[in-house]
Order: C-alpha cells, then structure tokens, then sequence
C-alpha cells in the first residue's frame, strides 16, 4: 500500500501540537495542564464512561498520569468520586458543576479546532475521512491486540 508513514506521523505530531496551542489561554488562566485538560474532555465527551480506567484505556494516558489529574481535578473541586454501588473497588468520576464550565469552554476549543483543520474540506469529504479513520483506528486496535508486528 502506498501509504506514507512519515506523513502520518507527521499528521499526528502536527495535530499534537497545534491542538495543544489551542487551549494555551484557557489552561493559563486555570493553571490546569493539558494532561488535566484532557480528563475533563474525556469525561464530558464520552458519558457512560466515567472511570479512571475508562480514560486510561479509551485515551491512551498512562494510569499514573489519569490518577495524577483526578487527585487535581478533585481537590480543585471540578470532579467528584463516587464509588460503584455494586462494586466498591470501582470509582465513578463525575464533573462538578464548575467542571461541567470548564468542559463546555473545552469543547469550544476543540469545535473551533477541528474546524479550521478541516475548513478546505468539503462535508462529503469530511464525512468519509471521518469513516476512514474509525476504519484505521479499527485496524490499529485489531492489531494491537493481536500482538501483530506487521
């Protein structure tokens, strides 16, 4: 296949850095870091999925950085814990109210970003680089359980 692996690299790290500078003010003004930022977003944008181990896993950070954030966002009072009913050894995150502010500027940002990366894009083009990419991330999912090393 002729699919450029530099490129895609270069696509992520690119897309990396340009979403990182997006949210320069906002975690300035809330002495947050991008790390904190990003379990804020997480929790806002995926409901249903609520525990550390959620962000972990569906996020890519590494436990200690989630578990790092939480106590932060927590003592910050933007989230709360509240332990599973049926199983105590699982601990539901929930946005507080001033978490659920912040998410909301959050999302601003990331609208606002995917929008001027994708500006020279028709809807229809958008919509299928869109299905590609859920085809991709499949693959690469599929892949890495598997153990491939193709």
């Amino acid at each position: 296949m002729a699919v450029n692996s530099t490129q895609l690299l270069r696509v992520i790290q690119q897309f990396r850095r340009y979403y990182g500078r997006q949210f320069t003010e906002l975690l300035a003004r809330t002495g947050l870091s991008m790390r904190e930022m990003h379990v804020v977003l997480f929790l806002a944008n995926h409901p249903g999925h609520d525990t550390a181990r959620d962000v972990t896993e569906l996020r890519g950070l590494a436990k200690s950085q989630v578990s790092a954030a939480v106590d932060l966002l927590a003592e910050r009072e933007l989230l709360r814990r509240q332990p599973d009913k049926a199983d105590r050894r699982v601990v539901h995150l929930t946005l507080t109210d001033a978490g659920a502010a912040l998410a909301r500027e959050g999302q601003k940002i990331q609208s606002a970003c995917l929008d001027a990366l994708f500006a020279g894009l028709t809807r229809p083009e958008a919509e299928r680089f869109q299905e590609l990419l859920e085809k991709v991330l499949t693959s690469a999912e599929a892949q890495l359980k598997e153990g491939g090393s193709t």
